[in-house]
């Protein structure tokens, strides 16, 4: 098992990779025990995060594997599916699932998504329009809609 980390304006990412995935990207205070050198794998992960936040990359192109239950792994999947600049509800997400009344449960497994940025959650709204639920907190959301160049407010659509 592999841990790097990349320094974005946003905040610090903990990047794990096993086995020549990805298998984590998530939020961290800091940087712990800074890798002496990294991977190739690893230096394409940060790579392309760093492009992302330069603007010129959409979409990554690394190896990953998503690990939690058969549901989380559906609904991270179907999030994998919503393109750069787009937005979508919890609602929508739960009707391309085939199922509206699982919003609560969707909801939960976003909150769960191992892979923060690329498998884009930040991407999923409230259906009034709402900035709600990242586990990152809402300013952190917020800013990646930025960056994918939504206005600052989102609340008018």
């Amino acid at each position: 098992m592999e841990i790097g980390f990349y320094k974005s304006n946003i905040g610090i990412f903990s990047i794990t990779i096993d086995n020549q995935e990805v298998i984590g990207i998530s939020f961290v205070d800091e940087i712990s025990d800074p890798p002496q050198s990294m991977s190739p794998l690893m230096e394409t992960v940060v790579q392309q995060i760093g492009e992302y936040f330069q603007g010129s990359r959409r979409e990554f192109s690394f190896p990953m594997r998503l690990k939690g239950t058969d549901f989380q792994v559906k609904i991270w999947k179907l999030l994998l599916r919503i393109p750069y600049g787009t937005l979508l509800s919890y609602v929508k997400v739960a009707q391309a699932y085939g199922d509206t009344k699982m919003v609560r449960a969707l909801a939960t497994a976003i909150a769960k998504n191992p892979l923060l940025i690329v498998v884009p959650c930040h991407r999923v709204i409230g259906s009034d329009g709402s900035l709600v639920g990242y586990s990152a907190g809402i300013q952190t959301k917020r800013q990646l809609l930025e960056l994918e160049g939504f206005p600052k407010q989102f609340d008018v659509f």
